[in-house]
């Protein structure tokens, strides 16, 4: 099977995630739409994506280390209006920074991780501290333990999400992070929606046979605003369907850095990770090779050299892991939730399969 030949008919969708995820025999990749080099050449469905320079200045992204919005490569896909990939639009240098966010910042209580779920708030407390000296220590030969940060799967940011009930909440909510919220406005700003409220977040922690089932984010109570997407670490195969699992989905790489939006008719199509698949040497060793390659940095820029001691563990976690991010405006102005929800209902559960 191939991903061109998949025809629509019953869950076209659930053929080709199982076809990328079985390893043995494994799969053929060829029909893989890889951004990386530019708009593969000659797939008519990938076409230019139109951004707006003018609402992000290059102080402005420099600050959060991305490049001028002007080079920044964004790609559409025909029969996806409003779906807009953009390849790895960071500074050389400036990945390590998000990527110590993701693992030692963001994990911190009061955010809801899935190893809340069988562990005291006490024990996941310090998730970094209790794994930075496993991860920094030379392999011993024997098999290890897992360190907390290896067994880490997600966590939440914002507005909490409920993998049972598949809805958020008013009453299970943390400050958001502001340097991936100014991000995250960023990033939709160039993308043609100013005033991006970043709500709610979801980091998926993949290990190298991780993968995320076929689902729609249809959670969130305004659709009106855009889906983001962040990759860093290894590569992943994802897939963008349609409306209907019938619909056969496309086969997109992602790698360290790159970004996807989902806004407009594209906010509510099915997608899913297959697969977690080595990333090409240039994408996590050159952008991530050295801490002390961050971008000249201004007095007030969020992004700031990481230092050689938290690289070290994130590096290594990263040579086999992937992080994903995304992040969501929950709420439309004047909107609140509907008081459906008990307080005290637990928050377990998880879509990763």
């Amino acid at each position: 099977m191939a991903a061109s030949l998949v025809q629509s008919g019953e869950d076209a969708f659930r053929k080709m995630f199982k076809f990328y995820k079985r390893r043995n025999p494994p799969p053929d990749f060829c029909h893989v739409i890889d951004f990386s080099g530019g708009i593969p050449n000659p797939d008519p469905k990938v076409v230019p994506a139109k951004l707006d320079p003018a609402t992000v200045s290059d102080v402005e992204a420099a600050r959060l280390g991305l490049q001028p919005v002007r080079d920044w490569r964004a790609f559409g896909l025909q029969g996806y209006p409003g779906f807009i990939f953009i390849s790895n639009p960071f500074m050389r240098g400036s990945q390590p920074f998000w990527v110590r966010q993701c693992l030692k910042i963001y994990p911190q209580k009061p955010n809801i991780c899935n190893l809340d779920i069988h562990m005291s708030p006490s024990d996941t407390q310090d998730i970094w501290g209790k794994s930075v000296h496993a991860l920094s220590s030379p392999p011993s030969g024997k098999r290890e333990p897992k360190t907390l940060l290896e067994r880490l799967r997600w966590v939440t940011l914002g507005y909490h999400y409920n993998w049972d009930t598949k809805t958020y909440s008013a009453d299970h909510y943390t400050h958001f992070p502001a340097d991936l919220h100014l991000l995250s406005f960023q990033i939709a700003a160039a993308c043609g929606f100013p005033g991006f409220n970043a709500q709610a977040g979801i980091l998926n922690y993949y290990r190298s046979d991780s993968s995320l089932g076929i689902h729609v984010d249809e959670s969130e109570l305004d659709h009106s605003q855009p889906l983001l997407s962040l990759s860093f670490g290894q590569s992943a195969i994802f897939l963008l369907g349609g409306t209907h699992r019938e619909d056969p989905p496309t086969a997109l790489y992602m790698h360290s850095g790159d970004m996807m939006v989902m806004s407009g008719q594209s906010r509510l199509l099915y997608h899913a990770v297959p697969r977690i698949v080595p990333a090409p040497k240039e994408h996590v060793t050159l952008e991530m090779e050295c801490c002390s390659m961050a971008p000249s940095l201004q007095d007030n820029a969020v992004v700031e050299p990481v230092s050689k001691q938290d690289w070290a563990v994130c590096s290594q976690y990263i040579q086999s892991s992937r992080v994903n991010v995304t992040v969501r405006q929950v709420l439309g102005p004047g909107q609140s939730f509907p008081e459906t929800l008990d307080a005290g209902q637990a928050w377990t559960g998880r879509q990763q399969e």
